[in-house]
């Protein structure tokens, strides 16, 4: 694909609905091809970043509830040292021994996440060499197989709360990608518009100029045949000055612009955009309670309420169980022998068993482990207030945006009906104006009417469809092509 660089300062023609498939890195086979080059929106790519961090951390997750197995070695371990050696009167002599040890096993672990508890497999192989004034002498030591458990009782399992709140947790990640990306199409829509209606200002601008400079000339032959007094050419004159620094005013604000939606873009280049501007409002409904619906079943929100409740209940198990009371029960069954000849250490072998219960029970701690489950359980009382006010505000903020998305809507069309009449009206009193019908004082106020509506119509004209966005990034859903906006995310983290 051809890079970025070849096509410095070239116009970029790019509708509305190209900007928001941009920002979100949703780029047709046909809008890549067409634009001849390839851009990544930084935003995208954070979403998609996170999102893949998301992805890796619950993946490290659900290997807590696998088996581990381990290798471990020591080849060799040698010392030499001087000790007190038992010799064969029964006396004991300091002696200088050396002794090199190697060894080989292996061990099985599994969680259960039920209980807390763990149960294990290990192996292992020992020999032992002893270098002393005796002489050297050899012993094995062999332990083919050692099967046992560790079970804590009444002790907080943060392994069965894990299982409950982190698929929430990667759950809510994965619908916030989503958000993110509709975060991103707001933000394009907004940047868009900036755009254009700085070009259109600019144009309109270029305009007014071209009309002030005409009157302007025509006004001084009117004053110079006496027909217009002087007050009246100069109110001319300062029309002129005035078109002269909107212009300068516009130039500048759409440099301002069109920068920042480069930015927006990532595109290093100078580049200048020819902007299709999306005049025709589709004709779209949005029901209330489709609205909601649809935020309910898709917005990363109503995961979060079910997750901070869980954490909330997590956290009050811990504090009634962390409470210094503990015990423990672990067994362990094994077959083992040693011998100082490695063909005997195997067989025949010796089976070895052990069952042990710890017990800590506290004698005094000041009331420490009450204050802290008091704490927990009030926070978990705060988070469910906070959280039942929340589901509220939610599906208040869901009503209200469809509403003002239907104020809206009329809005624009009335703005662009008052729009169309200005424009009439001013053509019609500068062609008056110019035949000496009327004066400037009726032309000015044509002018300003004309400037007032056009205003009105780009701003009503951006809030239709930034309403419209900030509806789909509220409800995750297409109204206009009646379709959820949920994405590959598998394929997507398949090519991460």
């Amino acid at each position: 694909m051809p890079t970025l660089g070849l096509f410095a300062q070239r116009t970029l023609q790019l509708s509305l609905e190209d900007i928001v498939a941009l920002a979100k890195d949703d780029v047709s086979d046909e809008l890549e091809q067409r634009l001849s080059l390839s851009i990544r929106t930084p935003d995208a790519q954070i979403a998609q970043t996170q999102l893949t961090n998301s992805y890796w951390n619950y993946q490290q997750f659900l290997t807590n509830y696998r088996p581990q197995i381990s290798l471990n070695a020591t080849l060799p371990s040698f010392s030499r040292s001087i000790d007190g050696i038992t010799q064969p009167d029964g006396g004991i002599a300091f002696q200088s021994f050396s002794n090199m040890s190697n060894s080989i096993g292996g061990a099985l672990s599994y969680p259960i996440a039920k209980t807390g508890g763990t149960v294990f497999v290990n192996t292992s192989f020992r020999r032992i060499d002893v270098f002393n004034s005796f002489g050297t002498s050899t012993s094995y030591f062999s332990n083919p197989i050692s099967i046992g458990f560790n079970q804590p009782l009444f002790a907080f399992n943060n392994l069965k709360w894990d299982k409950v709140i982190q698929p929430l947790v990667y759950s809510e990640a994965k619908r916030r990608y989503d958000e993110d990306l509709e975060g991103a199409a707001v933000k394009a829509a907004n940047l868009f518009f900036n755009v254009y209606i700085a070009k259109i200002s600019l144009e309109a601008a270029k305009k007014d100029k071209a009309n002030a400079d005409t009157l302007y000339v025509i006004s001084q032959g009117r004053f110079t045949v006496g027909k217009i007094a002087e007050t009246e050419l100069l109110q001319i004159e300062i029309s002129k000055l005035n078109a002269d620094g909107a212009l300068a005013s516009a130039t500048l604000d759409l440099q301002t612009s069109t920068e920042n939606l480069r930015n927006f873009l990532g595109i290093n280049e100078a580049i200048t955009f020819e902007l299709t501007p999306p005049t025709n409002i589709p004709n779209v409904v949005i029901l209330p309670a489709k609205a909601l619906e649809s935020a309910k079943a898709n917005r990363s929100k109503i995961i979060e309420f079910d997750r901070r409740l869980k954490v909330a209940e997590r956290n009050v198990d811990r504090a009634a169980k962390d409470n210094g009371f503990s015990a423990n029960i672990s067994g362990q069954f094994g077959l083992s022998q040693t011998n100082a000849e490695f063909s005997k250490s195997f067989y025949p072998f010796l089976d070895q068993e052990q069952v042990r219960i710890t017990v800590q029970v506290p004698i005094m701690d000041g009331g420490r482990a009450n204050a802290r489950k008091q704490i927990a359980t009030s926070n978990q009382e705060l988070v469910r207030m906070n959280v039942k006010q929340e589901r509220i505000n939610f599906d208040r903020d869901i009503l209200l945006k469809v509403k003002q998305f239907d104020l809206v809507r009329n809005q624009t069309k009335l703005a662009l009906k008052n729009f169309e009449v200005s424009q009439k009206t001013y053509d019609l009193t500068r062609k008056r104006y110019l035949i000496g019908k009327i004066g400037v004082i009726d032309l000015n106020l044509a002018l300003a009417d004309q400037d007032r509506s056009r205003r009105n119509y780009m701003g009503a004209l951006r809030s239709f469809w930034l309403a419209y966005y900030e509806i789909r990034r509220l409800t995750l859903y297409d109204f206009i092509n009646d379709k959820p906006l949920n994405s590959n995310l598998e394929e997507l983290l398949k090519q991460n």
